[in-house]
């Protein structure tokens, strides 16, 4: 009895090695595959950095859309961000508010965020657990929302 457990506790071990083996994702492979669909007029470039890491920059609609890999371990993160508005702003306090209402209503896995003087729609998140269709989503969202906001964001608020 005692062996029949070892041998079945030996044979759990392989399958549950097997199966993290055959669902982990090349992420390189799969980020650069969506923006492939994603991208216009050949606009995507790419750089890498001596740590390993990776940074995309392509063009959907009127924003230019980042994607950075920190690197290819679970710790490691992607963030995706774009651009919509360079501050400083016309009617800074209705802005802020704006932002945190369609922050709150929808945004999805994104949000609003301001990174060096300017509005972004950005989001991150950690490479654990991390699906190619997860991947897609998280670019397509920051893509969309930031290609849907910054006309009308500049056009109210633009300085």
């Amino acid at each position: 009895m005692t062996s029949y457990q070892a041998n079945l506790d030996a044979a759990s071990s392989s399958v549950d090695v097997l199966i993290a083996e055959s669902t982990s994702i090349n992420h390189v492979e799969v980020i650069e595959n969506v923006i492939d669909t994603l991208e216009q007029d050949d606009s995507a470039m790419v750089s890498q950095t001596p740590e390993g890491g990776y940074l995309w920059k392509f063009k959907y609609g009127s924003v230019e859309v980042f994607v950075q890999l920190t690197g290819t371990t679970d710790e490691d993160t992607i963030t995706v961000w774009a651009a919509v508005l360079k501050l400083p702003a016309k009617d800074e306090p209705q802005l802020m508010r704006k932002l945190l209402e369609m922050n709150c209503s929808g945004t999805f896995e994104a949000r609003f965020g301001i990174i060096e003087s300017q509005v972004v729609v950005l989001t991150t998140r950690t490479l654990a657990e991390l699906s190619a269709g997860e991947v897609s989503r998280l670019i397509t969202v920051v893509a969309t929302i930031a290609d849907n906001n910054d006309d009308a964001l500049q056009s109210e608020f633009g300085a």
